[in-house]
This record gives C-alpha cells, structure tokens and sequence, in this order.
C-alpha cells in the first residue's frame, strides 16, 4: 500500500488528558479516532491490526473445533428476563421500545440468545458436545470510559459457548478452550497471566482469567513475590495465610460508652483518635436468608465471595435497614458482635488473632471498647473474609503477596445449567428423561487486546509490533521522494515485495526524511527498508529492525532473502 493511497493522519501532539500509552500511541500513529466518549472509529492501520489479531483467534476456535456463526446485536428484552439478569445488567444496559411497544437490549454478551438457539436445536444427546462462537460488536454504556478503546462502550467480542451432556463433558470442553487461549496469545506476541478468578454476574462454578499487567488496567491480581511459588489469583478470590500474630488482651473489661450519631469507622476513628484497625466491622447480610454476621477489623472490607463460599451459600445479600434493626435491636451504624443470637457469626483471621477492639454495641448511640474474641462474644467459623493487600502471606508457600494491576483480556467460565434451566434449554437422554445442557463460555476482548499489544510492545518512540499483527510487515521508506533514481529503486522494490507476498507500506510522500523516519518508528512496523542515493551508489539498502533499532546494510540483489529471513524464521 502506498502511503498516499491510503488514509494514515499520524500526529505529532494528542489531548494532555490521554493518559494510557496504548491511547496515546494509536491517536498519534493513525490507528484510530474518537467519535464520542467510548465510541471510536479504526482507521485502516488499526483495522488491518484488527483484522490480524481477529484471524489469529479465528484459527485456534477453528482448530479446537469451534463452529462458528453470527448472532443478533439486538435481543429481545424478555430473554433478559427469563434468565433473571435484565435487573443485575442496572444502567449498564442499553435498551429501547421500538414502534410496536416490544423492548429490546443491545447485546452486551450474548449468553441468553445462544442459550435460545440451543433450546431449539440441541434436543437429544445425540448432537452433543457442541461449541459455537461468534466475533461481534457488544454494548455497555459504560458510565466512565477510560483509556481509548479499553474500556468503552461498543466493543468487539470472541465469545464461545460449549455445550455438553453433563460435567464431565463440560470439564473437556472447557480444557479445550483453556488450550486453545494458550496458543493464541502467543502467536500474537502477548504476555498473559492465567488466574482463577469469580465468575460474577455470569454465574457458574468455576472461571480463569486471562490477564495483561499493566498501570492502566482496572483489574488487579494477587502475585506471590517468591520466584519458586508462582501463586495468581484475582484479587477479587485471591485467598491469604493466616498470619498467625495474636495480639495480647488487655485486663481492662469491655464497656460500653456513647457515640451520639457517630456511625461509621472514619466518624469513631477521628472523633476518639483511634486507628480504624482498632475497630471491628460488623455487617449484617442474609445468606439463603438466613442472618449471618461478618467482622472484619474496621480498615479491611468484607469480601462477599470469600463469604459466600465459607456459607456455602447459593445467595448472599447485605440486610437491609429494617432488617438490621430486627436483628439487632439497634439501626444501622451500631452493630455488633456481642450479644446477637441466632446469628451466625464469621469472624476474619486478623479479628481473631487482635485484641481489644471497638465496635458497635446492638444499642443506639452506643459502642463497645475492649471487645475480645473467645471472651466476649464466639465465632461460628473463623476464615479468610478480606480481600488480599499488598505484604500478606501467601496461601501455598507463606511468602509475601504484591498486588499487581492488570487488564483483562479473556475470561472462561463453566456456567454450568445457570442459562440453560431458566431458558428451558433440555436434551433428551438416552433412557428418554429430559436434562438441561451443560455449559461454557469463553470470552476474548479483541479490543481490549490491540491496546494491552501496544502496552506491551512500544519504546520512547512508539508502537513495536510483533510480526504476526503489525499492520504491514515491511515500512519502505525514501529518504528524497523527488529524486529520481531513488524513487525509481523504490517502486521496483515495492512491485518485487509485494509480487513476492509481503504486506508492504511504501511511504512515497515528498516529506523530509526526518518527518517520515518519525512516522515509521511511531507506526511500529516490524521492519523498515531506507532507500537513500548515498547507499545506492554502494549498490545496498538500509534494513531497520523496529524492535531492536539495529541497522543492517544489505546488498540490493540480497533485500528480499534477507527480509524473507527477518519476517518468516
């Protein structure tokens, strides 16, 4: 392609309030331009990076024998409604009436209509196992999108759903997808920690997450710092080792005193001069409805995952203020462990292992000080009910946790019947009984992974691709346009390199050489070819590897072999 062909408006100088590299990088290369908040148009450099990266997952679906198909952007409302998440979507969603008075949602994942194409179609278990896939556009309305196009709120999705007979089924579907992602990121260059991680909204049993560590992901897993452990988890599961530290009682008796209309850690904290550690956190919730107290020290938050898998529970959901003050005795602001009956008490390691805590006192206006475990009020269970901070030990090998930030690019779930029950998706058995399909799903962002490439994969002077998704392999570049035995050397290596197969930008504007060095090096193509008079006259041409900024000087005759050699070994 030649460069005044084709549409590539690189700028020298974007918005001071972009603040990702990769949105800044692809503002100034060309790759793209912004429409509205999180709505962003390709330009044809991104979208031939678009296009190489939606390619290379294409093949590994294929290749593990995903078949794929093309579903609706726009879903009725009351699939939503079937499966019980039209409420959980909240103002996320993006939804209309149309002219008949039908409600519609634009699609922000597509797990109720594949679970509808499936209801009619896989019926007996003769056409299981099963996984379709599709690549589409999905909505959010995103309430803050952020850094360019990895966050916003129309994006691109890979997402496949595996259909099986039963766990076991699912178990092989599953390892299937989770071997397939593995080859992929690295056929496109991407370096990807793999951490188990919560299911959330999409329900199911079990999921992993596949992350890029960078400072401008909303995401952050848990990393052992030992190099031999190898421990990941999202933070969001990610579990710790008690400490073991027991802090040592005082003699002083636990005693209530006022604390009119202080309600909340911070108001205790400075209005007695205290440490929120000082404090013990009771919240109320309901697990199967039944009433349940979780304590965490008051500078910790409760993890409801962590808690609803010590429970056991198949829902859990905080109490409200009627039912607190039920429970209680006392509103909201001055719960407390002591003295609640018929509630189960969960109390998190660091509660345990302190001592002498403050907290509230089931009485209006009143807290408790000098409150220990074991003497003034009995745990039900004692676990792990925080998240996980940064110095805390590690669960498999007792070494110090970081927290590291991350951005996720591919998740998997084993969803198990979460859809297929409510929407009514069943097969017959061999024995004639009717059973729910079992399933997955299995999602990249292909957004999300052009951005977390160009995190990876830039310099001072910007974007380095890797051969397998860089917009062309080969950036020729003339250091005088306008003269003509160099243009002429120029467009018979441009007709050579592109007859011979390579993707070629051939930049023949009648710019000064800095002005399109600059560009190149911004663009990021694996390798450049500089054709000036001086080396002409030696009959050679200059080879730059954009990686590593190395120059070679190749006979002429030799420029093809030796880029065959670059781009393809």
């Amino acid at each position: 392609m030649r460069w005044t062909e084709s549409l590539i408006p690189t700028l020298r100088k974007v918005s001071q309030d972009v603040e990702a590299t990769s949105h800044r990088l692809m503002l100034k290369a060309g790759l793209i331009r912004k429409l509205a908040s999180g709505l962003y148009s390709y330009l044809p450099l991104g979208f031939r990076v678009l296009q190489k990266v939606t390619s290379i997952i294409r093949e590994e679906m294929n290749r593990a024998g995903a078949i794929e198909l093309l579903l609706p952007a726009l879903h009725p409302a009351e699939l939503w409604k079937q499966s019980g998440r039209y409420e959980a979507l909240g103002q996320d969603k993006i939804s209309f009436i149309n002219r008949s008075g039908q409600e519609f949602v634009l699609g922000p994942t597509h797990e109720e209509v594949i679970t509808e194409l499936a209801r009619a179609y896989l019926k007996t278990h003769h056409v299981l196992p099963k996984t379709l896939y599709q690549i589409q556009t999905k909505f959010r309305d995103e309430i803050r999108p952020r850094f360019g196009i990895i966050r916003t709120k129309e994006f691109i999705m890979k997402d496949a759903y595996s259909f099986d007979a039963d766990e076991a089924g699912l178990d092989q579907s599953y390892q299937k997808m989770y071997q397939a992602y593995e080859r992929l990121f690295p056929r496109m260059g991407l370096a990807v920690d793999v951490v188990s991680a919560d299911p959330g909204i999409m329900g199911g049993n079990m999921s992993h997450e596949f992350m890029v560590r960078s400072d401008f992901g909303e995401d952050r897993i848990v990393a052992c710092r030992s190099k031999t452990c190898g421990y990941l988890a999202s933070r969001d599961i990610a579990a710790r080792a008690d400490s073991g530290a027991k802090g040592r009682a005082s003699a002083n008796h636990m005693e209530a005193f006022n604390t009119p209309n202080l309600r909340t850690i911070e108001e205790i904290s400075q209005h007695f001069k205290l440490k929120p550690s000082q404090l013990m956190k009771t919240l109320l919730y309901f697990a199967d409805e039944k009433a349940v107290a979780a304590c965490v020290r008051g500078d910790h938050e409760v993890n409801e995952g962590k808690l609803k898998r010590l429970l056991a529970a198949n829902r859990l959901r905080l109490a409200r203020p009627q039912e607190i003050e039920e429970v209680t005795g006392a509103p909201v602001g001055f719960t407390g462990a002591v003295g609640l009956r018929a509630v189960t008490i969960a109390v998190d390691y660091d509660v345990a292992n302190g001592s002498d805590f403050v907290t509230g006192a089931n009485q209006k206006d009143k807290h408790l000080r000098n409150v220990n475990l074991g003497r003034d009020f009995q745990a039900s269970q004692i676990a792990d009910l925080r998240y996980v901070e940064e110095g805390d030990s590690c669960p498999k090998c007792s070494g110090k946790l970081a927290i590291v930030t991350a951005m996720e690019v591919g998740h998997i779930f084993k969803l198990g019947t979460r859809y297929s029950e409510p929407l009514g998706a069943l097969y017959r058995t061999p024995d004639g009984s009717e059973r729910p399909v079992v399933m997955g799903c299995y999602g990249l962002g292909v957004n999300r992974i052009v951005a977390a490439l160009v995190e990876q994969c830039h310099d001072a002077k910007g974007i380095r691709w890797p051969v397998s998704v860089a917009p062309y392999q080969v950036h020729l570049v003339t250091v005088n346009q306008e003269e003509h035995e160099t243009r002429e050397a120029a467009d018979e290596l441009y007709r050579e390199l592109t007859d011979s197969g390579f993707e070629c930008l051939y930049d023949d504007r009648s710019e000064r050489a800095g002005v399109k060095f600059n560009d190149a090096d911004l663009i990021g193509c694996p390798v450049q070819v500089i054709v000036s008079s001086r080396n002409l006259t030696k009959g050679e041409m200059e080879i730059k590897i954009r990686r590593s900024m190395e120059s070679l000087q190749v006979p002429r005759k030799k420029i093809v072999a030796k880029l065959t050699e670059l781009i393809y070994s």
